[in-house]
């Protein structure tokens, strides 16, 4: 099975950085995408980079990159997870919100599937943070139709990895405990849903 990992936006994004200025979502996600496609590697699992660039790659891009893949692999042996870091509102001040999340889109897919193994394991990783989920439809993951998750034949799911604009999600963030779980959680997670699909 093919694991492409993505990253949010890109250096030139305007907003998506901590109201200080220290935490900067282009290049964290891109380091956390690196970590998570070099601990798959290392592990003997078939994982890529979607967006290498350091710039914003639009998201019609984006798409047709996966959806390439797809055709030539077959949807049912890709898959997509995109990191990245939320915020409350593009402003200079802290923000009180917080906590991590998984998105897919509305309706019951394999990328629901996918979600709830991630939410099992940062229920795991993140005991002593906030969990954001949307138990309505009997599953965590919080449904949207985000493009990227919309467009692409394959499984995808968004992770939203904290919030940038709230002090005490940032401290966690910027800390090797907080990079190495949000890695880890995501490795870990997305082992488990290939192994199981494996045994289908």
């Amino acid at each position: 099975m093919k694991i492409l990992i993505d990253n949010g936006h890109g250096k030139e994004t305007p907003g998506k950085r901590s109201p200080d200025g220290k935490f900067l979502e282009y290049r964290y996600t891109r380091e956390i995408a690196k970590e998570v496609v070099e601990m798959l590697l290392s592990e003997g699992y078939n994982a890529e980079l979607l967006t290498p660039e350091e710039n914003d790659v639009p998201l019609k891009e984006r798409v047709k990159r996966v959806n390439y893949i797809c055709s030539d692999m077959g949807k049912d042996n890709v898959i997509l997870i995109s990191i990245h870091v939320n915020a409350f509102k593009d402003s200079e001040e802290w923000q009180s919100p917080r906590g991590w999340s998984c998105y897919t889109t509305p309706g019951k897919t394999l990328s629901d599937d996918l979600a709830v193994i991630l939410y099992e394991e940062a229920l795991i990783n993140f005991k002593e943070h906030c969990i954001r989920m949307e138990m309505s439809d009997g599953d965590p993951d919080i449904e949207e139709n985000f493009y990227i998750l919309k467009k692409t034949k394959c499984p995808a799911v968004l992770t939203e990895n904290f919030f940038m604009d709230n002090k005490e999600d940032v401290e966690y963030l910027l800390s090797g405990k907080g990079r190495y779980t949000i890695t880890k959680t995501h490795v870990d997670a997305i082992k488990k849903f290939v192994n199981k699909r494996k045994l289908l």
